[in-house]
């Protein structure tokens, strides 16, 4: 199924989501994802990190895309954690 939305537009959508009002929603994304690494760790009882968690969110876009309808924010939302990921690697 096609889109209307050009690439680069989604590209721009996805940033807009880690600078813009998530950002001032959630807080800093490193520490939020720690602090998701941290619980996840407790619950799985395996460490976990930051960019295990953003790499495992993009994953869950990935699976919605999979077998859900066609629905742009999941691949915005994807890109969008796909930077988290290469953030949280440093």
């Amino acid at each position: 199924m096609s889109t209307d939305i050009p690439p680069a537009q989604l590209l721009k959508e996805a940033a807009s989501l880690i600078v813009g009002d998530r950002a001032e929603t959630h807080g800093d994304m490193r520490e939020n994802h720690d602090n998701i690494a941290a619980l996840w760790t407790g619950y799985l009882h395996m460490p976990i990190d930051a960019h295990d968690v953003a790499n495992m969110m993009e994953l869950l876009k990935i699976a919605r895309r999979k077998t859900g309808v066609h629905n742009d924010d999941d691949y915005i939302d994807g890109a969008a954690y796909a930077a988290v990921a290469h953030e949280c690697f440093k």
